[in-house]
């Protein structure tokens, strides 16, 4: 992108007492994404935004977690939401290099996968595509995971998607400490 700064303008601090709780909680201390800081600036939007949040552990491993928001946000183009979680999580999540790599330029068959993993992603990939699994994708996917997993899946993919829609139609600028989108 090659705005510096947002359409939408971010709150600056000092933060409302109730926002700065909320940005705390968020982000543990540490300072408010710009995502947050400019969904905040508008209460209904960030009311919803939270209310149908994907923030909490859910089902899925931290692993299986980061990979598929990993790769929804590599399939939708968002390099700044892409490069906050591989940033903040990818090392927790056990990610290798070749693996970050392989989110944003593999494909779901990857030889750095497991079996589970590749059906993970061809899951994420089917739903970015299509919006939906076919037959043969949902077998794929639940030799590995159960519904709850399954379920987690859809709603991190379809989440993060929406998160994606809005770092990059609002052209968030990409946080300076996050990773970049790997090149050829």
């Amino acid at each position: 992108m090659s705005q510096t700064a947002p359409r939408i303008a971010p709150l600056e601090p000092p933060y409302a007492p109730e926002i700065a709780e909320q940005f705390n909680r968020i982000m543990r201390g540490a300072p408010p994404l710009t995502l947050f800081r400019v969904i905040a600036g508008n209460a209904r939007a960030w009311e919803k935004f939270r209310a149908g949040s994907l923030l909490d552990r859910g089902p899925l491993s931290l692993r299986e977690r980061e990979i598929v928001i990993d790769r929804t946000c590599a399939r939708t183009g968002c390099e700044y939401e892409w490069g906050v979680h591989v940033t903040a999580f990818a090392e927790a999540a056990r990610l290798t290099e070749e693996q970050v790599r392989a989110t944003v330029l593999g494909d779901a068959d990857a030889g750095c996968w497991s079996a589970a993993e590749q059906a993970l992603i061809a899951a994420v990939d089917a739903l970015h595509e299509r919006a939906t699994l076919d037959d043969a994708e949902f077998a794929a996917v639940s030799a590995y995971y159960d519904e709850a997993k399954i379920f987690e899946i859809i709603l991190l993919c379809g989440f993060y998607r929406t998160v994606s829609y809005l770092a990059n139609g609002l052209a968030l600028p990409l946080e300076e400490s996050a990773a970049r989108f790997p090149r050829w």
